[in-house]
């Protein structure tokens, strides 16, 4: 892809967002468009929403599990950035209104202590950067007309990203065998879904290497303080307006998603 069809491309996700519409999948408008563009066209919407104010706040990985993978179509993991804007109070009313087609999933998030950059991140020196983890919800969404995505379609736009509920438990690290932990997701008081964390890549904390090793060939370092989401450790369910979406982590305590009344 040239430069003004990024361009283009990224113009058209950000008229989603404003429109509320979602718009056809950008890899039958652009046939050529390639990973390494996908990412410039991710790089375009974050800068023009930094250009408006926001920050970021951290990353997250997606598609870290087979279910994932297989519920999307797509064969390797991908990651986004996390904007304060997306961030929502354990808790607290969410308009789905604000979202086009959203679905959620539980992950653990990590809350690092000092920066995290690669190449040559291990699980070690992940380990040692991370402050502590929360049990979190992520809000998935696409501005991709019913999610008929391509793995360059979703990196495109910021890994299919919407928001983010944090719990207010933090653990250490070293007080949790992430591979381990268990998780039972209820909406509206239903047990829709069951998972573990070694259903990311083995242990969520191997999405956290991946992320640093993959950032580090961009340059890029994770901060100090920065959230990062690793992936999901079940299917994503979709929500609606009126859910109430708890996720509930072994020894890491729970998180909801209240969809019950608009903010």
């Amino acid at each position: 892809m040239d430069p003004r069809s990024i361009g283009d491309a990224a113009t058209g996700l950000l008229e989603a967002y404003a429109r509320r519409t979602p718009i056809a999948p950008l890899t039958t408008t652009y046939a050529d468009m390639s990973v390494s563009a996908a990412y410039e066209i991710q790089l375009a919407q974050v800068e023009a929403w930094q250009a408006g104010g926001a920050r970021i706040v951290g990353h997250k990985v997606g598609l870290t599990s087979a279910v994932m993978r297989r519920q999307l179509g797509v064969d390797q993991p991908d990651y986004g950035h996390l904007l304060d804007g997306m961030a929502y109070m354990d808790g607290a009313p969410i308009d789905a209104a604000r979202f086009l087609q959203p679905r959620i999933e539980p992950e653990i998030a990590f809350v690092l202590k000092r920066p995290l950059a690669g190449p040559g991140v291990t699980a070690a020196t992940a380990a040692a950067a991370v402050d502590f983890v929360l049990p979190a919800l992520e809000i998935i969404d696409s501005r991709i007309a019913d999610w008929k995505i391509t793995l360059a379609d979703t990196i495109a736009d910021n890994a299919s990203s919407g928001g983010f509920v944090l719990g207010n438990r933090p653990t250490p690290l070293a007080a949790a065998d992430l591979a381990l932990t268990g998780c039972l997701l209820h909406r509206n008081g239903e047990l829709v879904q069951t998972g573990a964390g070694g259903a990311v890549l083995g242990s969520p904390l191997n999405a956290l290497v991946w992320l640093a090793n993959v950032l580090g060939e961009r340059k890029v370092a994770l901060e100090a303080g920065h959230v990062v989401l690793p992936g999901s450790v079940t299917a994503a369910i979709p929500v609606e307006q009126g859910d109430v979406v708890t996720a509930t982590f072994a020894g890491l305590g729970t998180v909801t998603a209240n969809f019950g009344q608009a903010s």
